[in-house]
C-alpha cells in the first residue's frame, strides 16, 4: 500500500482527565481544542525533527505503508519513538534524546468558561480576527487573540446546528478594486443565515434564506455558492441572489424527480432511505480540487462541479458508509466509523484505494482553511477522536510515486503525477515519462501491443528507440534486442558478446525495469533526456519491487512464458504495431535533423513542442557538443530506419521499397543481407540509389542485365533498360561512373543506350560533352555523329570544335565506311543540311576535306562556296557540273531573300526600285545566273531554255538596262514577251501603290478635320467647336466647392467649370494637361450657356483661347 500520510499523535488527554475532545481548529502554529466541558485549550504545535529526519511534506521520508498508532493511554506521547514502523521506531537512535526533550505540542492556555456546553465546532475569520464557535445550539463570536466574547450568542442563531465560513478575494463591481470578503453561513433548521465581513468589518445586514426542509450539512462551493445537504437531497444556494437550485444527477444522489436509487425513491425532491427503523444517513460534503465537489450519502456518491452540475464519474467503491469525508491535496479521504477506526486514502481520479491508516476511535476530520493561490499549501490535516488528536503529515511526493512504481501501480502513479504541480516534484516531466514507459513495457508483456506502442509514441513520452527495440527479438531489433533466443548456448551462460549472462531474479529484474532510459541515440538525449540523471528515477532503479498489490505480480520478473520468444502470430501483431511507433519516431527526428544532408536543422526559439523546447538548448552548447549531438542523432536515425526496414521485411515486405524511395539512414549491410536473402534485387537497387551507393547498384544491374538469358532470381533486371534509367538519374559530377557503366548498354542496345546522353533531362544536357564525344568515339563513330547532331541542333551548342568534328565525321563516313545506297543518300543529305544551317565550322577546312572531283560531293562544295561568298563558283557547279537548273534557281532565291530580309516600306521601294539589282554596287544574283546561261565561259555553250525561264519568272528583278545587254541579237523578241510583261506589270503596280497611299492620306486628313470641327459625337467625348457647358444656380466650382453665381468662370477641357480665380489651382491639379485641338477653355460671366470653341490658331496652346463677355453665351 501507498504511504501517502503518516499519523502522528500530537495531543492525547491524560487518563485522569475526564474531558472529551469535541472539536479542534488548526491555523498557523496554533491548535485550538474544544472540550465537552465547554473549555477551550490553546496549544502551540512544535516541530520535533529537522526535515531530513521527520516526515513533513517534501521531506526525505521513505516510510512503509503500514502506520502504527501510539497507545492512547500514554500521558506524554513522543511520536518520534512511540510510532513503531514495522517493529522499529521511525527516528534514529541519535535523534531520540532530542525528540524526547521536546513535546509535540505545548499547552499555552485554557479558557475554562469559554462556553457552558460542549464546543461542537470551531472556525476562524482571520481578516476580522474573529473566532467562530458552535456551542449550546448557538453561534458565538470571540476575539481570536484574547478569546473575549464579541457577540455570544450571535442574534438569530438559536437552535443552530452547523455553520461554514469562507474568505475570498472578490472584485468590487462599482470600484473595480479587489477586496477580501468573508462570509459566515449558519444553519438553523430550515433557515440559512448569512453574515458578511468586508475588509475585516462585519456588515450589519443579515441574509436569511428558507429551504424546503431542515438542513443537515453545508459546504461552500464558491465565493457565492453554498451546497446544503438535506434528507431528501442537495441544493445549491446563491447567497447573492437567494436562488435555490436542486442538484440533479444520475444514481442514488441528486437523481431526477421520481427516479429510483439503489435504496429507495430518491431525487431532487425526495431521497428516502428505507429500512433500519427509518434511519436517515447524514449527507456528507467535501470540496475536492479543480472546482469539484463530492456528495455522499451512505455508500452512494455524486461528483459535481462548483456550479452544481453533475460530473460523469463512477461511484466510490466504499464497503461501508463513511463517518466523514474530505480532501487533502491531491487525495480524497474517508473516515470510517469509530468502531472501525480507519482512514481511507483514495485517488480522486481513479477512485482506487491507495492507503488504509488505522486510527482507533477516530471520529472527525479537520482540514486547515484553504488558500486561493496554493491549493497544496495546507496539505496536512488532523484526525480527532475523543482522546487523541493525530496530525497527518504528507510524505514526499517523489517517494509516493516511487512506492506506486515499485508496486506496479503505473496507472495510479500517472494519475497522481497528472494532479501534482511541477514545483512539488524534483522532475515531474522526466518522472512521468519514465512511469509511462514502464507501463508501456508492461502492456507489451501483456500482449497489448497497440496500447503499448501508442503510449511509447505519446507526445510527452517519445520513448527512445533503443528502449522500445529491447522488447523485440534479434530478427527485428538486431543487437539491441533484449529477448533471449532459444538457440543460445545456456551451458556456458555466455551471451553473444562473450560476457556472462546474469541470471534474472526479481531483484535484478526490478532494477532493470525501473532504471532510467539507457544511453542510446541522441534522439533520447536531444528530445527528452539531454540532462543530468534524475536522482528520483535513480532511486527507483536501485530499489526492489514491492511485494504488495495485485499488479506487482505482473512485473516481478518474467515468467517462463514471458522469457520464451513470441510465437509467429504474436510477433507479427507486435511488429505491425511497431511500424507506427517507428514511423512517428522518424517524423520527430526529421524535425531536428535533415534526412537528406544528415545535418541539424536551424534552431528556433519558438516554444511549444518538446523538440522546439530543446532546440533552444543547443544555442548554449559549444560547436564540439553540437557535432557530437549530430552524430548521436544520426546514429539514432540509423537505428530507427534499420529497425523499420526489418519490421517491413517481416510484416509487409511490399512496403520496404517505399522506404528506399525517400531519404533514409538504413544500415547498408543489414539491408543488403536481408534483400539478397529474399531475392528482392529491385528494392536493393532502389536502396543503393537512395544511399548514393551507385557503383554497387550498377554492378548489380550489370550482373543481371548483361547475360543473354534472364536470371530467375531477378528477371525484371535483365537487359539494359534499368541500367539506362538508373544512369539517367545520376548527376553530371559522376561522369566517370556514367561512362563506365553505359558502355555495356551501348554495345548491347545502342539505340537504348544513347538515351543516357540524348534524354530530354537536365542531367543529360549538363554532361561534359567533350568527354562524352571522346567516349563515343571509342565505341562507334555513328553514335558520336548522333550525339554531335543532338548537342548542335537540339541544345544549340555553338562550340566550333564540335561543328568541325561533325563535318569531319560526316565526310569520313561518306568516303569509305558507308557504301552508296539509301543510307549514303541520307547521310549526304544530313551533311548538306548541316553545311547550310551551321555558321560555326571552318569553311576552309571543310572545303579542303570535301573531295573535289567526286560528283557526289558537288552540292556540298556549292554550299561551302556559298557560305564563303563565292556565289558565281557555286552557281557554276549547279549549272555546268550538276546541270541542275532547279537547284540553281532555288539557290538564287535563297540568296536574294537573305539579302532582302529587311522589307522596305512602299515609298522606299518606289524610290529605290530602279537600282534594286545593283545594291551595294553589285549586280543581283539572278543577273549572275543569267550571265552563266547566256554568256558562259568556254568550253560551255549558251543555254537559252533555262535563261528564258529565268527571265519569265524573275523578270521584275532583272532591269532592262543590264539584262538586254546580255541577250544575243539572234534571240527573237517573241521569246522575250514574258519578260517584258513582267517588267510592265511591276512598273504599273508601283504606280498604283503610290496612288493608293496618296488617297489614304487624303482620307485621314478629312477625318482629322471633321473631328476638330464637329467632334466625335460621343456623350462626354470630344465636342469639337460645338462644345458648350450649362451653368445653373446650383452648380458649384470644382476647386473651392462654392456656387458659381454670376462670377467670372472658366470651362475646363473635361467640361468642368471653375471660378476664374481658381483656374490656376485647377490647372495645377490637372498636371498641365492642355486643351489641344477642341479642348479649349472658355471664360465668361453670369449664368446661362458658355460655348467653348477652339480654332486652328490655338491648337497648340496649353489651354486654348479664352475671352470675356457680359452675355449669356460666350464664344471665342
Amino acid at each position: 500500500m501507498l504511504s501517502a500520510f503518516t499519523a502522528r499523535p500530537i495531543i492525547e488527554l491524560k487518563q485522569r482527565d475526564k474531558s472529551k475532545i469535541e472539536s479542534i481548529l488548526a491555523y498557523d502554529d496554533r491548535l485550538l481544542v474544544g472540550l465537552n466541558t465547554g473549555s477551550l485549550r490553546i496549544y502551540r504545535v512544535n516541530e520535533l525533527l529537522p526535515p531530513s529526519q521527520s516526515t513533513p511534506a517534501n521531506g526525505d521520508s521513505s516510510l512503509p505503508s503500514s502506520q502504527g498508532v501510539a497507545d492512547p493511554n500514554t500521558a506524554d506521547p513522543n511520536p518520534a519513538t512511540t510510532a513503531p514502523q514495522n517493529g522499529q521506531p521511525t527516528s534514529s537512535p541519535q535523534a531520540a534524546p532530542a525528540a524526547a526533550a521536546k513535546k509535540p505540542t505545548d499547552l499555552l492556555r485554557e479558557v475554562e468558561k469559554f462556553s457552558t456546553r460542549a464546543i461542537e465546532q470551531l472556525a476562524v475569520i482571520k481578516e476580522a480576527n474573529t473566532l467562530v464557535s458552535l456551542s449550546n445550539y448557538a453561534i458565538s463570536l470571540h476575539d481570536r487573540q484574547t478569546f473575549e466574547p464579541i457577540e455570544a450568542p450571535l442574534p438569530r442563531t438559536k437552535n443552530a446546528s452547523a455553520f461554514a465560513v469562507t474568505s475570498n478575494i472578490i472584485e468590487d463591481k462599482a470600484t473595480g478594486i479587489n477586496e477580501i470578503i468573508s462570509r459566515l453561513a449558519v444553519v438553523v433548521k430550515r433557515r440559512l443565515l448569512l453574515w458578511s465581513w468586508y475588509a475585516g468589518e462585519m456588515s450589519p445586514d443579515v441574509t436569511e434564506i428558507v429551504l424546503a426542509e431542515a438542513i443537515r450539512t453545508i459546504t461552500w462551493a464558491s465565493a457565492t455558492g453554498i451546497i446544503c445537504g438535506m434528507n431528501s437531497g442537495y441544493v445549491m444556494v446563491d447567497v447573492e441572489t437567494g436562488s435555490v437550485e436542486d442538484i440533479i444527477g444520475k444514481g442514488a444522489i441528486g437523481g431526477a424527480a421520481g427516479g429510483q436509487g439503489r435504496f429507495g425513491a430518491v431525487g431532487a425532491a425526495g431521497m428516502g432511505y428505507m429500512g433500519l427503523g427509518g434511519f436517515m444517513p447524514k449527507p456528507l460534503l467535501a470540496k475536492l480540487g479543480d472546482g469539484e465537489l463530492l456528495l455522499a450519502k451512505d455508500i452512494n456518491t455524486l461528483f459535481i462541479n462548483d456550479a452544481g452540475k453533475a460530473v460523469e464519474k463512477r461511484q466510490v467503491p466504499w464497503q461501508a458508509a463513511p463517518e466523514a469525508i474530505g480532501y487533502s491535496y491531491p487525495y480524497m479521504l474517508a473516515l470510517q466509523p469509530p468502531v472501525k477506526g480507519s482512514l481511507e486514502v483514495r485517488n480522486p481520479d481513479t477512485l482506487s484505494l491507495l492507503q488504509m491508516i488505522a486510527l482507533p476511535g477516530a471520529a472527525a476530520l479537520h482540514f486547515p482553511p484553504p488558500t486561493v493561490s496554493l491549493p497544496h499549501k495546507g496539505k496536512g490535516f488532523h484526525v480527532v477522536s475523543e482522546r487523541v488528536v493525530w496530525k497527518m503529515d504528507a510524505t514526499e511526493y517523489d517517494s509516493q510515486i516511487e512506492e506506486l512504481v515499485k508496486s506496479g501501480k503505473f496507472d495510479e502513479a500517472i494519475s497522481i503525477l497528472g494532479m501534482l504541480e511541477d514545483a512539488l516534484l524534483k522532475d515531474k516531466t522526466e518522472t512521468l515519462r519514465e512511469v509511462k514507459m514502464l507501463k508501456a513495457e508492461l502492456l507489451f508483456r501483456q500482449k497489448k501491443y497497440r496500447e503499448s506502442m501508442d503510449l511509447f509514441n505519446e507526445e510527452e513520452v517519445h520513448a527512445p528507440p533503443e528502449r522500445v527495440l529491447r522488447l523485440f527479438p534479434k530478427i527485428i531489433a538486431g543487437e539491441l534486442s533484449g529477448v533471449e533466443e532459444e538457440n543460445e548456448d545456456e551451458s556456458d551462460h555466455e551471451g553473444s558478446n562473450g560476457k556472462p549472462v546474469i541470471e534474472k531474479t526479481p531483484e535484478t529484474e526490478a532494477t532493470a525495469q525501473f532504471s532510467s532510459p539507457q544511453k542510446g541515440g541522441g534522439f533520447a538525449k536531444y528530445l527528452m533526456g539531454h540532462r543530468k540523471a534524475n536522482p528520483e528515477t535513480a532511486s527507483i532503479a536501485s530499489a526492489r519491487k514491492s511485494q504488495d498489490g495485485d499488479d506487482a505480480a505482473s512485473i516481478k520478473g518474467r515468467t517462463s512464458d514471458e522469457q520464451s520468444p513470441q510465437d509467429d502470430k504474436d510477433l507479427m501483431a507486435s511488429v505491425s504495431e511497431l511500424n507506427s511507433y517507428l514511423a512517428g519516431a522518424r517524423v520527430r527526428l526529421q524535425r531536428v535533423i535533415d534526412p537528406v544532408t544528415g545535418k541539424l536543422r536551424p534552431r528556433k526559439s519558438n516554444s511549444g513542442s518538446t523538440e522546439e523546447a530543446f532546440r533552444s538548448l543547443l544555442a548554449s552548447l559549444k560547436d564540439e557538443s553540437g557535432e557530437e549531438l549530430e552524430k548521436e542523432l544520426q546514429a539514432t536515425c540509423k537505428i530507427v530506419d534499420t529497425a523499420l526496414f526489418r519490421a517491413y521485411m517481416y510484416s509487409r515486405p511490399a512496403l520496404a521499397s517505399s522506404l528506399f524511395r525517400i531519404p533514409n539512414f538504413c544500415d547498408p549491410d543489414v539491408v543488403n543481407e536481408r534483400l539478397v536473402e529474399h531475392n528482392r534485387f529491385n528494392e536493393l537497387v532502389d536502396f543503393f540509389y537512395g544511399k548514393k551507393l551507385h557503383r554497387q547498384a550498377l554492378d548489380l544491374l550489370r550482373k543481371f542485365g548483361s547475360p543473354e538469358e534472364p536470371d530467375d532470381a531477378a528477371p525484371t533486371l535483365h537487359g539494359p533498360q534499368r541500367t539506362v534509367v538508373y544512369l539517367q538519374g545520376l548527376p553530371p559530377e559522376m561522369i566517370d561512373v556514367i561512362l563506365e557503366f553505359s558502355e555495356w548498354t551501348l554495345r548491347k542496345d545502342s539505340r537504348l543506350g544513347m538515351e543516357v546522353f540524348l534524354a530530354d533531362s537536365e542531367n543529360a544536357e549538363t554532361l561534359p560533352r567533350d568527354r562524352v564525344i571522346k567516349f563515343l568515339e571509342g565505341i562507334d563513330i555513328a553514335l558520336e555523329i548522333e550525339y554531335l547532331e543532338h548537342v548542335i541542333a537540339e541544345l544549340n551548342d555553338m562550340t566550333p570544335d564540335f561543328h568541325n568534328r561533325l563535318v569531319e565525321l560526316f565526310i569520313r563516313r561518306l568516303k569509305g565506311e558507308v557504301k552508296k545506297g539509301e543510307e549514303w543518300d541520307l547521310l549526304i543529305e544530313r551533311l548538306v543540311r548541316f553545311l547550310k544551317e551551321s555558321r560555326q565550322y571552318s569553311l576552309s577546312r571543310a572545303f579542303s576535306l570535301i573531295p573535289r572531283d567526286d560528283p557526289r560531293f558537288y552540292e556540298a562544295q556549292a554550299v561551302v562556296l556559298s557560305n564563303m561568298g563565292q556565289h558565281k563558283q557555286a552557281l557554276e557547279i549547279y549549272v555546268f557540273k550538276m546541270k541542275d537548273y532547279a537547284k540553281a534557281e532555288d539557290y538564287c532565291n535563297r540568296i536574294h531573300k537573305s539579302q532582302d530580309s529587311q522589307v522596305a516600306s512602299p515609298s522606299q521601294r518606289v524610290g529605290s526600285n530602279a537600282s534594286e539589282d545593283t545594291k551595294g554596287g553589285q549586280l543581283s544574283i539572278y543577273h549572275t545566273l543569267l550571265s552563266l546561261y547566256l554568256t558562259p565561259s568556254p568550253p560551255n555553250t549558251p543555254n537559252f531554255p533555262p535563261a528564258l525561264d529565268l527571265l519569265s519568272k524573275h523578270g521584275s528583278r532583272l532591269p532592262a538596262a543590264s539584262t538586254l545587254s546580255l541577250i544575243p541579237d539572234s534571240l527573237a523578241v517573241a521569246d522575250l514577251e514574258s519578260y517584258f510583261r513582267g517588267r510592265i506589270r511591276n512598273a504599273n503596280s508601283i504606280v498604283n501603290e503610290t496612288r493608293v497611299v496618296a488617297g489614304l492620306r487624303k482620307t485621314g486628313l478629312v477625318a482629322s478635320q471633321a473631328l476638330l470641327l464637329l467632334g466625335d459625337g460621343i456623350p462626354g467625348g470630344q465636342g469639337g467647336r460645338n462644345r458648350h457647358v450649362v451653368i445653373t444656380e446650383e452648380r458649384l466650382c470644382g476647386v473651392c466647392i462654392k456656387r458659381l453665381g454670376r462670377s467670372v468662370v472658366a470651362a475646363m477641357p473635361d467640361n468642368s467649370v471653375v471660378h476664374y480665380g481658381c483656374l490656376s489651382r485647377a490647372q495645377a491639379g490637372a498636371g498641365g494637361v492642355g486643351g489641344v485641338g477642341n479642348g479649349g477653355v472658355g471664360v465668361g460671366i453670369g449664368r446661362g450657356e458658355i460655348e467653348v470653341k477652339g480654332g486652328s490658331s490655338i491648337l497648340n496652346a496649353q489651354f486654348g483661347a479664352w475671352g470675356r463677355t457680359n452675355g449669356d453665351r460666350i464664344g471665342v
